[in-house]
């Protein structure tokens, strides 16, 4: 098979490391890609430079799977544009992906199925908005309905901040059109998790649980970014309640789905907050997260393809799906700056010494190689640095071995990833 994958972070290059691990896969052509699918591989490569028509590349190329990484691919359309033309892909369609692209749709499709998320209001008007949070002092969380690249989620800590906020996004615009609809939610309290799982529509099969770390700094400080390590499985997710969270809440999301005619086949992501009530749905995604998947692929034993074509078949019920009983963690490497004005074009050294590790795969978002050949940061968020390990403690140990070797001009990470696990 010759598989194309849509997309260029870290994300993108893990899927393309796992699919091309598949027997079945000659070739897995990334576009637009990254540096770290540039570089020279048995089976993985970047598309041409040149062609603007994907549709008509497809035809040409032989493809026969295309995988969609990015929201932004999946809310514009991309998967009923290729199949209108016959042709095979991974993702929802553009109405399932509403899950995410909507933060407003996805909120009231929640209320009216009963399914666990925290109390919000939804506004297309400032003064209505603004009218609202002048009457409504608890604590909230203020979002941009649209894509915001992982950025468009404030916790104001004051009230005051609270109105700023506001002004901020919707008269400042600071996410553009991702601002025009917000919501105001009830914040709720809690650890998180990430919960990701395949499914086909109809059936929905579970991932080892992920606690990812959004904010930028140490002890969870800073402003919010599209996160900076992840660690899987997350101890705080006990099987009992990983059955709970797929038959209260993603079971319930995908028949919602199918039965308003927009079935979601692929790969559905509920961020949870685990509070005194139960698990309540934070966000959903309608993909693989950024940096879930860095740690939760490491540890699929089976056949990425042959998952992916289950859920293409709806026969995810037949499925046989194995986990390595193994723990992985990634600790993101960041340009200076980020999430804010960031520089790129800073040279990476150390790469090759941190891959020579044992159990350390790094995956590459923002980067590039340029003409000469050498690796350069091309983004905010540069690398991410997995580690694999009999438990949580050897894997951290190993992904910060690797961190530790690599190096670039105002590189900055997280030194706690996992931590709240390890206390």
């Amino acid at each position: 098979m010759k598989i194309l994958l849509i997309g260029s972070g870290g994300r993108e290059h893990a899927l393309a490391w796992k699919l091309a691990q598949s027997e079945q896969v000659s070739q897995v052509i990334v576009a637009p890609g990254n540096g770290g699918t540039a570089r020279p591989h048995p089976k993985i490569s970047n598309r041409p430079e040149g062609q603007t028509d994907l549709l008509a590349w497809v035809h040409t190329a032989g493809i026969d799977l295309t995988v969609v990484g990015p929201e932004a691919a999946l809310a514009e359309g991309i998967v009923d544009q290729f199949q209108a033309n016959g042709l095979r892909i991974f993702g929802p369609s553009q109405a399932a992906a509403r899950i995410e692209s909507s933060k407003a749709f996805a909120k009231a499709f929640m209320k009216q199925l009963d399914i666990p998320t925290g109390d919000y209001a939804a506004f297309t008007d400032y003064d209505a908005a603004y009218r609202y949070l002048r009457n409504h002092l608890e604590p909230v969380v203020i979002k941009a309905s649209g894509l915001a690249a992982g950025k468009g989620v404030i916790l104001p800590d004051s009230h005051n901040a609270a109105i700023a906020t506001l002004r901020h996004v919707m008269i400042d615009r600071a996410f553009g059109e991702a601002g025009n609809e917000i919501l105001i939610e009830e914040r709720l309290s809690g650890p998180e998790v990430s919960v990701l799982a395949f499914s086909d529509g109809r059936t929905v099969r579970p991932m080892p649980p992920a606690q990812d770390h959004k904010r930028v700094f140490d002890k969870d400080q800073g402003p919010n970014t599209g996160g900076m390590g992840a660690y899987a499985p997350a101890p705080i997710c006990s099987p009992a309640l990983l059955e709970e969270i797929t038959n209260t809440i993603l079971q319930p999301t995908i028949d919602g789905l199918r039965a308003e005619g927009s079935p979601f086949v692929g790969c559905l992501y509920a961020g949870l907050m685990l509070t005194e009530a139960g698990p309540r749905v934070i966000e959903f995604n309608c993909r693989f997260g950024d940096p879930e998947a860095q740690v939760i692929l490491p540890l699929l034993q089976s056949d990425l393809v042959e998952l992916i074509e289950h859920c293409l078949d709806e026969s995810l019920v037949d499925a046989t799906i194995q986990w390595k009983n193994e723990a992985a963690a990634t600790v993101v490497l960041a340009s200076g700056g980020y999430p804010g004005d960031y520089e790129t074009g800073q040279v990476i050294t150390g790469l090759e010494q941190a891959e020579a590790l044992t159990d350390v795969i790094v995956f590459q978002a923002g980067t590039k190689l340029t003409g000469q050949g050498q690796l350069i940061t091309a983004g905010g968020r540069v690398l991410a640095v997995t580690g694999t390990g009999s438990n949580l403690i050897a894997a951290l140990k190993r992904a910060y071995a690797g961190v530790g070797l690599i190096k670039f001009e105002g590189r900055h990470y997280r030194k706690d990833i996992g931590a709240k696990a390890l206390t």
